[in-house]
């Protein structure tokens, strides 16, 4: 607590669309509720080398290779999708899934505008740049599983958001799935879309959070998602914030398709919802066994 008896948090968030609701939080509603937060990004490039085996084996990665914070004790609450938080929890127990977060993220499949592919079911054998272990790569499985076979799908780790759209748009990669303000970007270069799906994530906290500051942080994230959700287009400047210049200046905040931006009220993460994601993950050998609601959650909304 600092001097003027105002309690500091430490939130680790990567991307800022899906994390939105932590940046506006920060700035317009949370020290009303007597907090400050402090948002740590892990600012590192994880793209290997094409002939890394990495590249290729989501075995060889482990789902702290892009964020661990958390992990390291440097941050008190940290968001992912629903599947990296289940493995992310699994690996390392440091503390339980405790809500559903604010944002309905989306991500795409995107191709050149030049390419031969325009469905997702020509994707049979071809590369399609993900992250492993991040949304990214659990959602396009669940999206190219339902066009292909397993055994036809191809996900090549290609690194964080930026990298993945520098390997599309070099010919690393034959697809590369996006999320905003990248999906922006990539329609305004005429790339084309085969895919899309919206996924729900979840909040991990530290059990050394009290219930007194948790609730307290909830009530500002539900005063920021009002805030967004009221008027869109003013936080988008937080997406393009992180863009580097050369891409940021192509864009304006009127080419956002702004229903995409998807954020609701936290909730609790309930059991059939965690089943039929820890289950899914079990059959992709993405996660292991003996993995259970009451050891990996503990709502506290």
């Amino acid at each position: 607590m600092s001097s003027d008896g105002i309690t500091k948090v430490v939130v680790e968030s990567a991307e800022a669309v899906l994390g939105l609701h932590w940046f506006v939080a920060r700035d317009y509603t949370v020290r009303d509720e007597g907090l400050e937060i402090e948002i740590i990004t892990p600012g590192i490039k994880t793209k290997f080398e094409w002939t890394d085996p990495r590249s290729r084996d989501h075995h060889l990665v482990t789902p702290t290779n892009f964020q661990k914070a958390f992990e390291e004790g440097r941050a008190d609450i940290y968001r992912a999708c629903e599947w990296g938080q289940i493995r992310r929890t699994f690996d390392n127990p440091g503390g339980p899934i405790v809500a559903r977060r604010p944002t309905m993220a989306y991500q795409g499949i995107f191709v050149r505008p030049d390419s031969p592919f325009n469905a997702p079911i020509t994707l049979a054998g071809q590369s399609v740049g993900v992250q492993f272990h991040q949304g990214s790569h659990y959602a396009t499985l669940s999206m190219l599983e339902g066009f292909l076979p397993r055994e036809d799908i191809n996900v090549v780790h290609a690194g964080t958001v930026p990298e993945r759209y520098e390997s599309l748009m070099d010919g690393e990669v034959v697809g590369a799935t996006l999320m905003e303000p990248w999906v922006t970007l990539a329609e305004k270069q005429g790339c084309k879309l085969l895919v899309g799906t919206y996924y729900q994530g979840t909040e991990n906290a530290s059990p050394d959070m009290s219930r007194e500051v948790f609730d307290a942080l909830m009530r500002a994230v539900k005063k920021a998602v009002d805030l967004i959700n009221a008027d869109k287009k003013k936080y988008i400047h937080y997406m393009l914030d992180e863009m580097p210049d050369k891409y940021a200046r192509q864009l304006d905040v009127d080419d956002f398709y702004l229903p995409r931006l998807r954020y609701v009220d936290p909730e609790p993460y309930s059991r059939d919802e965690f089943e039929r994601a820890y289950n899914w993950m079990r059959t992709w050998d993405l996660v292991g066994p003996d993995g259970t609601f009451e050891g990996l959650v503990d709502n506290r909304i």
